[in-house]
């Protein structure tokens, strides 16, 4: 999926937690998670992480199960 100014922007305003859970429980196949959105989507994430989110907290809370 092509990476637009909106999604960018709906990608950046979301929290660790939030990306997150939108990557464990999205079905396969999710357009958010193909080109370069997804790739975009990956590297908030680590981002995020490099800055200090509470990742392994972020996991825990949200859990495998939905």
């Amino acid at each position: 999926m092509e990476l637009t100014p909106e999604r960018k922007a709906h990608i950046d305003a979301l929290s660790y937690e939030g990306l997150l859970s939108r990557w464990r429980f999205a079905p396969t196949g999710d357009p958010w998670f193909q080109g370069a959105t997804g790739k975009y989507w990956g590297e908030r994430m680590v981002e995020l992480r490099e800055k200090g989110a509470d990742h392994v907290g972020a996991s825990k809370r949200l859990g495998w199960e939905r």
